[in-house]
């Protein structure tokens, strides 16, 4: 694990103009916030060649390791802390083996290195708050062991922090962080303890990013996706794969498919009936049927596509048109697809959203008091209409259910298809005489 793993230009602009200007070390020594023996080892490194630099650390490692760290805790200006940031990133990169050099400082100290890291976390600095979250990202991803939760917990709400904020390069910074911890099975554990940054990360997608911020948040769907709990509820709680499907449908780069592909074989691989009913409404079979007859430079991608196409069809080519109908109620995505307005499916199939206690009815009125998709509700306005229509008592079922009420709401919905539909299905409502119980 190199620093440089996580990189932006934000960091490397200050860091340069960070640089250039003097520390004035000599002043903190008279003011008592630094030994004799701190400064001496300071004034070896300051400002001096690389190569200067690298020998001393070479001779040196433990000692500057640790001054680093303790200089972190002790010194609260922002422009030392800065500086001292830069020491220990300098240190680290391209030379992973150094990284024992500071996870040992907590021989010396238990709080070393974490703590003071994790502090500058809640710094006021943004520079000061990414270039701790690089060098931690570095630490904790090397970590032997399962990282301690004291530790680890606000490491990933200060990533949720950045992931949700509106400047780019703290999500930036944030993305490529968790693509280097989430290999590991305590590190995904935590993000999905945290939906702020799930959602975080949906909300990237949804904004349209270039092909690389596409692959990088591909790349953490992917590593999630190895989690079996996540593989089964990440599409229930927050519908990644119709965004998924629609990134990989308009992708140019063929790394950004490859990744959403391999995403969408390890969510059938570990949570079949989860993910299925979701990946028929979004049309993923077709669009991997066409993935399929293309050229691809790497063969691993060929294998994905092709499981992913004998898993599909051989579970879509037995599904009946009701079952079609329950794969978009489960899903959540109602479209105009043609068994909405067949009568002869009503007709044959109404009664089966009575089953189990009406489940699949309640599923439909859910998303007509849930949904804020425009299409979405229109369509479930139009399919309890039918249920009223085909079925005698469903006026009294649904009133029970509190769907009367939420139709008689769309009727004044900023849609006009929403409203057609919801007065439609009113006049269904209202105009069907009460059926006995």
């Amino acid at each position: 694990m190199s620093i440089s793993l996580v990189s932006n230009s934000f960091l490397d602009d200050n860091t340069n103009k960070i640089r250039a200007k003097p520390v004035p070390w000599e002043a903190y020594m008279r003011a008592n916030l630094i030994t004799a023996d701190e400064l001496n080892l300071l004034k070896k490194v300051d400002r001096q060649p690389k190569a200067k630099v690298e020998s001393l650390l070479l001779s040196d490692g433990p000692a500057y390791a640790l001054l680093y760290l303790r200089l972190l805790k002790k010194l609260q200006r922002n422009d030392t802390q800065q500086n001292i940031l830069i020491l220990i990133a300098d240190s680290l990169s391209d030379h992973e083996e150094r990284i024992p050099l500071f996870t040992r400082a907590a021989e010396s100290d238990p709080e070393l290195p974490y703590t003071p890291l994790l502090k500058m976390l809640d710094s006021q600095d943004d520079f000061v708050q990414l270039k701790a979250v690089q060098i931690l990202t570095v630490l904790l991803s090397s970590e032997p062991n399962t990282i301690p939760t004291q530790y680890l917990q606000p490491f990933i709400n200060g990533l949720a922090d950045f992931i949700a904020h509106p400047l780019s390069h703290k999500r930036d910074v944030a993305v490529q962080c968790l693509e280097a911890v989430l290999p590991r099975t305590e590190c995904r554990k935590a993000v999905w303890a945290n939906p702020k940054i799930v959602s975080g990360l949906v909300d990237i997608l949804r904004h349209s990013p270039g092909p690389q911020m596409c692959y990088q948040v591909g790349f953490c769907f992917w590593l999630l996706s190895f989690d079996q709990d996540i593989a089964e509820h990440i599409d229930k709680k927050f519908d990644i794969i119709p965004v998924l499907t629609d990134i990989a449908k308009a992708a140019v780069k063929e790394k950004v498919i490859r990744i959403i592909i391999a995403t969408f074989r390890n969510l059938v691989l570990k949570a079949p009936s989860a993910n299925l009913p979701a990946m028929l409404v979004a049309q993923v079979l077709p669009f991997v049927k066409n993935l399929s007859t293309r050229k691809w430079t790497d063969e691993d991608i060929l294998e994905d596509i092709q499981y992913l196409r004998e898993e599909l069809t051989a579970r879509f080519d037995s599904l009946t048109t009701y079952d079609e109908y329950s794969s978009e109620l489960l899903s959540g995505h109602l479209s105009w697809t043609p068994v909405h307005e067949s009568e002869l499916f009503w007709k044959e199939n109404v009664t089966k959203l009575n089953d189990k206690d009406y489940a699949q009815l309640k599923l439909l009125v859910n998303l007509l008091k849930e949904s804020s998709d425009a299409i979405v509700l229109a369509v479930a306005a139009h399919d309890v209409g039918q249920y009223v229509k085909h079925y005698e008592r469903g006026k009294k079922v649904l009133t029970d259910l509190g769907a009367k009420t939420r139709v008689m709401e769309l009727m004044t919905h900023k849609d006009p298809n929403v409203r057609y539909q919801a007065l439609v299905s009113v006049q269904r409502l209202v105009s069907h005489p009460w059926a006995a119980m």
